[in-house]
Parts: structure tokens; sequence; C-alpha cells
């Protein structure tokens, strides 16, 4: 089927007569807040805007077609179809420009991301669910380009599980899977890995996603030709349309300044994939961006005189008012009253917000004022506090910054005195800062009773039957027991369906469950993590599963950029418990060694980093993130699926605590800190260290993050006073990580002896084979040498040199 254009003769407008006034305007106060918005950017009060004007039109289409129960997965200009879905207000899109923390007036997360990023609220006060069927759903805006697409997959495939999967109570999520799925993405954006894997995804699992390109001939100041192969993304994916004899997509392209068409088109587009389980993209072309892309740069810079009176002839505001004259809808008396009503209903919106914006800080300021007043005529140096204070009355707008600046610059001027006026003023600060930083710091990790590390530990039960077998059978065994409790628990990844994971992990599964349930994937870790997070945001229990812990590396914006920070940016009014599940640690090769920890800690906070060293605790942490709300990655011991281990009676309950540690061999002389495959070999050097007299304390890290919220390894360095953190990292990763948690954060510094000091990997990745590990990472002989020298250090006479 060729790709076609859909014309205003397709369909009538009478029935939507007595919308079109409305939608006008709509267009009209979104391209107000627009204009507003850049001069706000221009005189100071707003550090940056990228606005939707331009695109105004075909979102309102879409917005009319967006049903209860949808989910928009979109980009920072879709201003336009969130107003008209009745969920974005002028005041709210000013509060968002100014960054206001109240959540309150600037809904869309409290000041934390920049203006023209898009929520709404999944969760009620007490963090369950609300009726995501009775609302209109919109998952929360990031910045980075096609970032947007991994997570449409996912919104999308919930119809399918709801739709095919039995046994689930989807009462607050789904009706009977008709949602649709909405992504919006820029026709720049397109070029982007995302856009294409996530296309390809949408169109082998044939899931209700509807993506709309708004096209106008740009990406930032570059034109399309260096953008896009024949300079026409519905051209390029005419692969992907689908016809008699294979499942596909429906490729629809639409002008973006015609009304009627845009509406018809959007309606098509519903219908074909609310019914069908379709995927459709609609290339909207024609737009104009009237301000160019951002605060950052004018258009007029990169477009030709030409383009320029091309983009303003074909404004699609200006042709829908010219559509409405046209068919006499309405007079141009009437549209000139209209507009004037708007412009004024816009300033005073943004003159309201502004005022809201500044008067808690200025209420605060008339009170620091005072303080700094009071302090400076009790003090010596008042002549210097005197000029802070005066230099804070000056700002006429001040904001937290000032306010927090000020007040601890004058404190430098108050060393050593003891007055009640200093006092005031220190306990002030104190009490501005504990008020404050949480309006900035909260949410990382959810602040509610029922998170992961609230939930108790239950140990392994072993009786005298328990038989030693492979731990891919505990794993095995474990899910099972979860599949069977949690309806709504669900597994996909490369190799995860039929054969059950390449380390048999999952072995039966699918046949006991279906293929839904535990579904194989294609080669495409993005969209896997995608898949997930967009399950996981309409009440879906997922564990998207990555080959190996190398492939992670593939996905690392999507988890790092999206899931990890979901609740902070959103300020806990969405969640995504996504655990992510895969396998590493010493595997041999440069492409297979699974130890790229220091990037995953800093680059994840925001989610659970779990590092099990075998499978017994690996089942028991997953049974406790079932238990909660939070998105995880549990790392499986690559080595450890074929050892032995006891097999527990409790498959299914025991829970393995997160945050805390584990101490495997208790000692006096020195903690030797560890986890995932090396911990084994630090268990086993700890026995060769007896021979020699040392007595060495082994404790497995287990988490990552958060790690060790009891401060057990302090009370063991209290003990030893010596710490050796062994890692297979690279030197300064995740061990000089763990050296900083327990040094500085706990303390241990006081109770050292020696020198904490870290064992890792080599500065290189592992070369191949056994050869390749022994002389890349920590082996027995570098741990039992490392830990030899330490006590020779501090007492050589009993520890005579060894080499």
């Amino acid at each position: 089927m060729d790709v076609k254009f859909q014309t205003s003769e397709d369909i009538s407008f009478d029935d939507f007569r007595t919308q079109i006034l409305k939608d006008y305007e709509i267009a009209v106060t979104s391209r107000e807040c627009s204009l507003l918005g850049r001069r706000e950017v221009l005189t100071g009060k707003a550090k940056f805007g990228i606005f939707g004007d331009g695109k105004e039109l075909p979102q309102l289409a879409m917005a009319r077609s967006f049903k209860n129960g949808d989910f928009r997965s979109g980009y920072y200009r879709d201003q336009t179809f969130m107003m008209a879905l009745g969920v974005l207000k002028p005041k709210d899109f000013f509060h968002g420009l100014y960054a206001t923390t109240n959540i309150e007036q600037e809904p869309m997360s409290a000041g934390r991301q920049m203006g023209g990023h898009f929520v709404t609220y999944s969760l009620n006060e007490d963090g369950s669910w609300k009726d995501l069927t009775a609302q209109k759903n919109s998952s929360a805006d990031i910045s980075p380009t096609a970032a947007q697409m991994p997570r449409l997959l996912g919104l999308a495939q919930a119809s399918k599980i709801y739709r095919h999967v039995r046994g689930i109570d989807a009462r607050k999520f789904s009706n009977k899977g008709n949602e649709v799925a909405w992504g919006t993405i820029g026709n720049a954006s397109t070029s982007e890995g995302l856009f294409f894997e996530t296309v390809n995804a949408g169109g082998v699992l044939q899931v209700p996603m509807i993506i709309s390109v708004w096209d106008d001939d740009y990406g930032i100041s570059v034109p399309a030709k260096h953008h896009t192969t024949k300079e026409n993304i519905s051209e390029v994916l005419k692969g992907f349309q689908r016809d008699e004899n294979n499942a596909g997509y429906e490729i629809l392209k639409v002008k973006g300044w015609d009304y009627t068409a845009l509406i018809h088109t959007y309606e098509n587009a519903s219908d074909i994939s609310r019914e069908s389980h379709i995927p459709v993209l609609i290339h909207v072309v024609e737009l104009t961006q009237p301000q160019g892309h951002s605060t950052s740069g004018s258009h007029e810079r990169y477009k030709t005189e030409e383009r320029l009176e091309w983009e303003k002839e074909n404004d699609c505001n200006k042709r829908f008012r010219e559509w409405i004259l046209e068919k006499g809808i309405a007079t141009e008396e009437d549209l000139k009253a209209t507009e004037k009503a708007i412009k004024r209903e816009v300033r005073t919106a943004k003159k309201e917000a502004w005022a809201e914006f500044l008067e808690p800080h200025k209420e605060t300021k008339r009170i620091l004022v005072q303080l700094l007043e009071n302090v400076a005529n009790s003090s010596p140096n008042k002549a210097f506090i005197t000029k802070i204070k005066n230099d804070l009355i000056a700002i006429e707008e001040p904001i937290k910054k000032d306010l927090a600046s000020k007040s601890r610059r004058a404190l430098r001027y108050l060393l050593g005195e003891t007055t009640a006026e200093k006092n005031a003023l220190t306990q002030w600060i104190s009490e501005f800062l504990e008020e404050t930083q949480p309006k900035y710091s909260s949410h990382l990790f959810s602040e509610l009773a029922n998170k992961a590390t609230n939930i108790s530990e239950v140990r392994p039960e072993y009786d005298g039957t328990s038989e030693k077998v492979d731990g891919r059978i505990i794993l095995r065994d474990n899910f099972d027991a979860l599949f069977d409790k949690y309806p709504e628990a669900l597994i996909f990844g490369e190799d995860s369906g039929t054969i059950g994971d390449v380390n048999q992990g999952l072995e039966g599964l699918q046949k006991k469950y279906g293929a839904l349930r535990v579904a194989d994937t294609g080669i495409r870790e993005a969209t896997i993590i995608g898949q997930g997070i967009g399950l996981a945001l309409r009440g879906l229990r997922p564990i998207a599963e990555i080959q190996y812990l190398d492939y992670i590396l593939y996905a690392i914006q999507t988890l790092s950029d999206d899931l990890a920070t979901l609740m902070y940016r959103t300020l806990g009014k969405q969640k995504a418990p996504l655990i992510v599940r895969t396998r590493g640690h010493r595997l041999e090769g440069i492409w297979h060694s699974g130890s790229q920890m220091g990037g995953l800690i800093h680059l994840l906070r925001g989610m659970y980093i779990l590092v099990p060293r075998d499978m017994t605790r690996a089942a028991g942490f997953y049974n406790t993130l079932m238990k909660s709300d939070e998105p995880a990655l549990v790392i499986e011991s690559l080595n450890g699926y074929r050892l032995k281990e006891p097999k527990p009676n409790n498959l299914g309950e025991l829970c393995t605590p997160i945050g805390v540690v584990e101490t495997i061999k208790e000692g006096r002389d020195i903690t030797l800190l560890s986890y995932g495959s090396t911990l084994r070999i630090v268990t086993q050097v700890a026995q060769d260290l007896k021979e020699v007299g040392i007595d060495a304390e082994v404790i497995d890290a287990q988490s990552l993050m958060p790690f060790d919220i009891d401060h057990d390894v302090l009370k063991s360095v209290k003990k030893t006073n010596r710490l050796l953190v062994i890692d297979e990292d690279v030197p300064g990763g995740c061990s000089a990580y763990l050296v900083q948690e327990i040094v500085e954060k706990q303390g241990g510094y006081k109770y050292l002896d020696s020198a904490p000091q870290t064992l890792t990997g080599k500065d290189h990745r592992p070369a191949y084979a056994t050869d390749g590990d022994y002389f890349s990472k920590p082996n027995a002989e570098d741990i039992f040498e490392k830990v030899y020298e330490i006590m020779h250090e501090s007492n050589p006479q009993d520890y005579p040199s060894l080499r």
C-alpha cells in the first residue's frame, strides 16, 4: 500500500462545528504562551525555553482521538496537546518556566525539569494506583532526542498483555486492552537509533501504538537533507507498510495545517490501532517553527528568506484562521475579539505566576534582612555584614539561592562570636536548608512505607532432606513460584522464552505460563528496557532480561535518563517498578567480562543495584522486589549457575534484604569487602590466610545501591582497624565508591590503623581465556599477597616480607 496524503476533501467539517472554535482558542492560547515564554527567557526570568509553536493543529487533532486509559509518550513540544486535554493551564506553563518548587503551582515536575516536559499523575498520595482507565495519561517526558520511544513500546504492549493474558486484575489499568499508546517525535530525531529500534520492535510485536512525526524540515539549525535519506521519513519507512500478506504498519501522511484532514487522519489511525492492535505512523508535514528551535538561538540565522516567508504564510494557526473565515464558522470581528481576550488572559497568567513564584521568597527575604540587621548590630564586623544585608535588599526579585548564599556568607564574619543574634541566624540557616534541600533532592527512591529497604528478611529454610542442586534450578523454581503468585508478572529477553534463558534459569516456564508471560525478544536491548518501563507504568510487573551485563551498555541511556529518574522527576507521581535481570562477573573476554559496575552505580542513581553471590540470594532479591514497587538491576553471577547450592524449602517466600551486607566469616585482623563472583575467591583466600596467622573478616556487600544502611562494615572496621575492598571493576570504579561509603560517609577513617586500600582489576578490559582472567582481574594470589602486605606494613616482625 502506498503512503497517501489525507486531504480536506475526504471529510466534512459539519460534524465538528461546535468544537472548531474551542480548538482555535486552544491553538491561540498555546501560541501566545510560546511567544510570551520566549520573552520571559530573554528577560532572564526563565533560564531556557523550548516551545510547541507551529505544531498546534496536529496536536489538537491528536487530542480529539485520545481517550481515557490511553497513554502519551512524547517530547517537549506537546504543550498544545496537554492544554487540549485540560491538564495544562497557562499559569502552569509559566510556573514551569520559572521552576516553581510548589507541586500545586507547577504540577509537571515542581521545578525539576525545564518547561515543556509534561506528566499526569498515576499515583495517589499513599503511592497506590489511581484508576488509569478513568483518565487520560501522559508518561513523564525526558529531553534526550528519541528517548521517549523505547518506553512507548511497553506502554502499547501492555494493552496486548491485558487483552490476552488471563488472571490479571486489570480494573485500574485496562479496558480489555483497548488503549492506544501515542508517541510524538520531531522529524530530525527519527535519525536516532532508538527511533528505528522502536519502530522495528513495534512492527514485530504488533502493538497498538501511534507515532506522530512533527516534520518542520529542520532539526535544530540543520535541514532535513542532513538528517533523513530522501528527506522523508515516511518514504524511508515504506518497507514497514502492512499489506495483504504481511503484518506491519499503517503509514499515513498529512499536512500539518489542514484541520479537517488532520481530524480524519487521527480518527482513522485511532480506529485501526485500537481495534486491531496495529501500529500506525503518521507523518505530519509542512509544519513550521515560528520562533526557531529554542531560546538559545534565532532561526533567522539559518533559514533563507524564502523559507521564512513560506513559514509565515503556512503557519498552521494562520491557515486554520483563514479556513474558519472561509467556511463562515466565525467572522473577523469574532476572531479578533477572541484573540484579544486570550492575549489578556495569558498575560494575566504570566503575571500571576511570577508573583506567586516570588511571594514566598520576598517574605523569606524580609525575615532574613531583619536577622542580618540584628546580627550586624551585635558584631564587631558590622560593616561587612551590613554590606551583605544591603546587597540582599538590592535584589528586588530574590530566589532561594540568593537567600542561602547571602545568609551563609554572613557567618564568616561571626567566627568566634557567641551571641543570641548569631544563634538566631545560624538556626534560621539550618532550618532554611533543611526545608529547601528536599525540594530538589527528594524522591530519588521511594519514600513510602513499603519501599524495598523496609521489606524484612526471610531467611532460606532447609531441612534434613534438602538436596544440593545447580544454582539455576533454585532460580527456575523460584521464578515458577513468583509467576504462580503474581499473575501480572512477566519476563522477556533474548533467549528467555523457548530455551528458558541461556543458562536455563527459566527452563520450561514458557510452556507452563505462555509465550506472552515468558517471551523471547529480538536483539534490541534499549527497547527491551523500554518495554519494561512502559509495562510497569501501566501496572504490570515486568522483568526485563539483558542477556549479559556487557550488553546493558546498549540500554544505559534509557535506564539512566528515563527509568532511574522517573520517581525523582515526577516528585513521586509516577512509578515504574521494573526489575532488570542480567548476569555477569568473570566471564572470559573483552566484551563478556561483566564488570562495568563503577559506571552503573553512578549512572543509575534512583535504581537499586544488587549483586548476589549465589542464586539463593538472587532468588531472595527477586522476591523482595516483588513485594515492593521500585526499579532495580539484579546481576547474577555467571559462573554460579552450575555450582551446587542447597535448595531452600521456601522458594518464592525467602527474601534477601536490600541495603544490608552479610558477614560470611568473622575475623579480628582485617576487614575484606567484596561481592559477586570475586567474593568466592576472597572467601577461599581467607582460609589460606589463617595458615600465616591472619584472621580476616569477610563481608559480602550484596547490595551496592543502597549500600550497608545499617553500617555493619563500620562495626567490622572498629574491630579490625584495617580495610581492603576487592573488586573486579577497573581502578577507581566500584571499589572507590565503596571506600567512600565506609571511610567518609560511615566515618570509618576514625578507626583505621592502616590506610584503606582497594584491589581491583587492571585498567584494561579482561583479555581472553583463563590466563586473560588471571592476569586481568584479582586472583587468589593477588588477594593473599595484598592482605599480607597490609599486615606486614603494620607489623613486619610477625609478618616478614613475602617477596
